[in-house]
This record gives C-alpha cells, sequence and structure tokens, in this order.
C-alpha cells in the first residue's frame, strides 16, 4: 500500500482503546498500513454523494466481512496466521466506528475462538483484520462503499422505528 498524508485529526499510537465513547460511536484503534487504506478509500473517486467518513468505512469494513457465512473463521483465520505475524508494537491510529458493528466486534472478541487455549485478540486487531480482509476482497474499496450504504439504510430504518414509538 502507497503511504498518504494521515487525516490532521488522526493520532499515531500503540496504546489500547479508551473508554471515552459516547453516543453512537466507539473509539478503536487501526493499524497504520489498514488506516492508510481507508484513508485512501476516504479520498477515492469512488466515495462521492454522499461521502462516507473513516467511522463509516470502518463499520462498512467489519459489516463486510459479517455478511459472510464463514466470518468468523476467515477473521480468526488472518488474525492467527497473517496479523500475528506483525510486529506487536506496530502504530496505530484512533478513529471511531459505529456503536452496532463496535458490538458485533464485541460479540467475536467474547466467543470461544479468542477465548483459552486460543490466542486472546484485542478489538484493534479484529477492527484492524476486518479493514485488512476487506481490501483484500476488494482494493478498489466499491464493496466496502456499499456496506457503508446498507449500515446508513438499517440506522435509518431504526432511527425511524425509534421515533414512531
Amino acid at each position: 500500500m502507497q503511504p498518504t498524508t494521515p487525516i490532521q485529526s488522526t493520532t499515531v499510537s500503540t496504546a489500547m482503546p479508551g473508554r471515552t465513547d459516547t453516543g453512537d460511536t466507539i473509539e478503536t484503534f487501526v493499524w497504520v498500513e489498514e488506516h492508510d487504506w481507508l484513508y485512501a478509500l476516504l479520498q477515492s473517486g469512488l466515495n462521492v454523494s454522499p461521502k462516507f467518513r473513516v467511522p463509516d468505512l470502518i463499520s462498512a469494513c467489519v459489516s463486510q466481512l459479517l455478511a459472510q457465512e464463514d466470518a468468523s473463521d476467515r477473521l480468526f483465520g488472518y488474525l492467527g496466521a497473517e496479523l500475528i505475524m506483525r510486529a506487536p508494537g506496530t502504530p496505530r491510529r484512533k478513529e471511531s466506528m459505529w456503536r452496532d458493528q463496535y458490538q458485533q466486534l464485541q460479540a467475536l472478541q467474547r466467543s470461544p475462538s479468542n477465548r483459552y487455549p486460543n490466542p486472546q485478540f484485542q478489538l484493534d486487531q479484529l477492527t484492524t483484520a476486518c479493514v485488512a480482509l476487506a481490501c483484500r476482497e476488494d482494493r478498489s474499496g466499491a464493496t466496502t462503499l456499499r456496506h457503508a450504504r446498507i449500515n446508513i439504510v438499517r440506522r435509518s430504518a431504526i432511527g425511524k422505528v425509534i421515533l414512531s414509538a
């Protein structure tokens, strides 16, 4: 992946996500290489009308993976064979994702695949793996953008139900 200029509000960190989440988004970290792909997709000519922001893109990567039948196997297969071989101190960039997709990742984080005797992967590793697999599936990002649209429709439908109650 070609290096890109990071978003100015984004910071490089090796810390874990904090519990400073408020509202509809949750703070997470994404490893630098995958963040670079997200930023390139953010700036892509495909990302128009509406222009999705990074929380939309990260959440779309999660949805894209979870839409597949073998999602858990693919995720933990990638984590256990590829991400695990990277330096553990690899810098991460702080970002946000939508709460719905965070909760889906949290369920995977609590699953038997992430418990003893298996290695325990953290949220930033799960998030990064989703982005990496989305990039691998469709480097152009068109599939990820389609999932961002689907996520907006789902949030909109939920909002309509809440408002009508």
